[in-house]
């Protein structure tokens, strides 16, 4: 049972903090944010929120010292949306995933492309 909810408050912080980062947060630094995913942990006291950044190597780093430094407002903000008694620790890591993914397939179609030649 308690599984089912650290899931759904995952979820829910993701879901709010989309919204906050993309509408509230006016860090020039920040570039385009995408939150891919967040892993809380079963007590709620920590959240890891994973996100990816279109750009360069320097805007990703750019995008994490600005998360890093706006957590503390990410965080009040959390809990003015969420009605958690404590609200977790939020930790950000950049997710590669989706550039991994695309890399893939731009190998796939140039395996395919010299097959058909």
């Amino acid at each position: 049972m308690a599984k089912v909810r650290v899931g759904r408050v995952g979820e829910q912080i993701k879901k709010e903090l989309s919204l906050i980062i993309q509408t509230e947060l006016k860090d020039p630094r920040i570039g385009f944010i995408t939150v891919t995913g967040v892993e809380v942990t079963n007590d709620l006291s920590q959240a890891k929120v994973f996100f990816s950044v279109l750009g360069s190597d320097e805007q990703k780093a750019e995008s994490l010292k600005a998360l890093e430094k706006a957590k503390g407002f990410l965080r009040s903000e959390l809990g003015r949306k969420l009605l958690l008694r404590h609200q977790p620790e939020l930790i950000f890591k950049f997710d590669s995933s989706i550039e991994y993914g695309s890399r893939i397939e731009k190998l796939l179609e140039k395996i395919s492309d010299e097959d058909s030649e």
